[in-house]
């Protein structure tokens, strides 16, 4: 099969860049990357999906090969207005999406904001904004307010970290993620690294995107969202996710009017490298007919 083709588009002034795998004329399917990723995480369940679906993989601003937010814009807002305009500017919708991480909350923001263009919404290991709150409460709006800019702050002296080889920063994502095989953690690796001028190498991610979150929408305001989303709805979760005990599953299906939930066992946070497999099951299975997976 085809490998895909690079291409950009512009969104808030921004050129950022997207793999489209080929296959136009299929039903389109959107894949959104977590935070410090890049659309290449995606290679693997495109290359399976990509004889069914038009497979359309974004890299998020300050991610990939997408350019950095002056000002360091990165709010779920601002990667769901991009997700927009990709989606806009290509006439895609409407569309089915899968989410990792960042990317699930982004999606369920697109969804809610969008819910006549999203067909399914398969959510890895995106429990939502509330899990966080659940276990720690939201701080008050001058404690978050007082967070960011401190967080700002320190990020401005904050150098990229270096490695002086490819090969140490292999060593790097094969430590972050035991579950990956020597084959993914390059791939992930030589799509993920930049070499900078004196040789050394830094990941190609923009170090202010850990602030994106700092100043968002207030809980029950996340909730309004997800009530207005009209399409199926599946979160998966992996069994060794640092995700576990952070939800209520009953209480996280409750805010949707069409939504079920699966574990994959074996499978940490990045379930789709983890347990390919069983990933791709669950999810054709959903997007073909979501009455087949059951919560």
């Amino acid at each position: 099969m085809p490998e895909p083709t690079s291409h950009s588009y512009i969104s808030q002034r921004l050129r950022l860049n997207y793999l489209d795998w080929g296959n136009s004329s299929a039903a389109p399917l959107v894949l959104l990357h977590g935070t410090r990723d890049h659309a290449h995480n995606w290679d693997w369940v495109a290359r399976r999906l990509q004889d069914q679906y038009h497979v359309i993989a974004p890299d998020f601003r300050g991610h990939g090969d997408s350019e950095w937010s002056i000002g360091a814009r990165y709010s779920p807002a601002e990667h769901a207005y991009d997700v927009s305009q990709l989606i806009h500017q290509q006439d895609l919708a409407p569309v089915s999406i899968i989410a990792h991480s960042l990317g699930a909350l982004v999606a369920l923001r697109y969804a809610g904001t969008y819910p006549e263009n999203v067909h399914r919404l398969i959510l890895v290991d995106g429990t939502g904004d509330l899990s966080q709150y659940a276990l720690h409460g939201r701080p008050s709006a001058p404690e978050r307010m007082r967070t960011w800019i401190e967080t700002q702050r320190s990020l401005a002296g904050r150098r990229p970290r270096r490695y002086p080889t490819l090969e140490d920063a292999y060593e790097r994502m094969q430590t972050a993620n035991p579950h990956l095989t020597a084959e993914q953690a390059r791939h992930l690796t030589i799509h993920g690294a930049k070499q900078n001028e004196d040789g050394s190498y830094s990941w190609k991610f923009d170090n202010y995107v850990h602030t994106g979150h700092m100043v968002d929408l207030a809980p029950d305001e996340v909730l309004e969202v997800w009530a207005n989303i009209r399409c199926p709805v599946l979160f998966l979760t992996g069994s060794e996710s640092f995700q576990v005990g952070t939800f209520d599953e009953d209480e996280l299906l409750s805010h949707f009017q069409d939504a079920r939930h699966a574990w994959i066992d074996d499978a940490g946070h990045w379930m789709h490298h983890d347990q390919l497999d069983r990933f791709l099951e669950l999810v054709t299975a959903f997007l073909d007919d979501p009455a087949a997976v059951a919560s």
